[in-house]
Order: structure tokens, then C-alpha cells, then sequence
């Protein structure tokens, strides 16, 4: 990952509504959340909320799709995978294994074939 695609991550996540939906997201898993849901659970007007998902979905960290009049959002695991290996990639003096299992394993892509979301196996490349 470049610093500007980085950098353009953390500015997306450095507000407190964006980083909720975000974390929401993550939770809720790859079938995601239609954009009233999110703004219900939330608390968020939808006059807000399309601002802040079109920012996350610019910086690579969530997706969309459209079905019917809906439109659905759900965590971008691949990228936001590689927001992760981009904060470890030289941790700990060229040793991220002193990172900890946890932090490598979600920076990891996924061998097992759960593309789309986190990988459950520990399985790395």
C-alpha cells in the first residue's frame, strides 16, 4: 500500500461517526448492513450518512452493492488487510513476528478461501 492510499485510510477513520460505521461493520461480517440499517443502529441521519460511507468506500475500507432500492455496505477486508500489513510491514526491526499471531493473522491474506472476510483459519500465504 502507498503512504497517500494509507494516509487517505486513516483520514477516513479518524472521525468518530466514520469509525463506528466501520467498526459496526466489521462486526456485523461480509453480508454487511443496508445504509438505513447502519444509520438506525447508529443513530446517524441519512442526510450524514451518505457522506461518511462514500468516504470509507473511497479509501478502500468498505464496499457496495445495489439490491433492489438498497444499497448495502460491508467491511473491504482486503483492503482494509492491507491497511494492516501497511502498519506492520517493518515492525519490530524487520521482526513483525514480534507483532504477535493476532496482528500478522489479520494482516495476512487468507489461503483458505474466505476472501471477503477475516480469515477464521490462521491460515496466512
Amino acid at each position: 500500500m502507498e503512504i497517500k492510499a494509507a494516509t487517505e485510510a486513516f483520514a477516513a477513520l479518524s472521525q468518530e461517526t466514520r469509525l463506528g460505521i466501520f467498526r459496526l461493520l466489521v462486526q456485523v461480517g461480509p453480508n454487511g448492513l443496508t445504509a438505513g440499517e447502519v444509520g438506525q443502529q447508529l443513530g446517524v441521519a441519512a442526510s450524514t450518512l451518505s457522506h461518511h460511507l462514500a468516504t470509507l468506500e473511497r479509501a478502500g475500507l468498505l464496499r457496495s452493492w445495489r439490491v433492489q432500492r438498497h444499497i448495502h455496505y460491508a467491511t473491504d477486508f482486503e483492503g482494509t488487510r492491507r491497511l494492516l500489513s501497511f502498519l506492520v510491514e517493518d515492525c519490530c526491526g524487520g521482526r513483525p513476528e514480534l507483532c504477535g499471531d493476532g496482528l500478522l493473522a489479520a494482516a495476512t491474506p487468507c489461503t483458505t478461501g474466505c476472501s471477503s472476510e477475516p480469515c477464521e483459519s490462521g491460515a496466512s500465504a
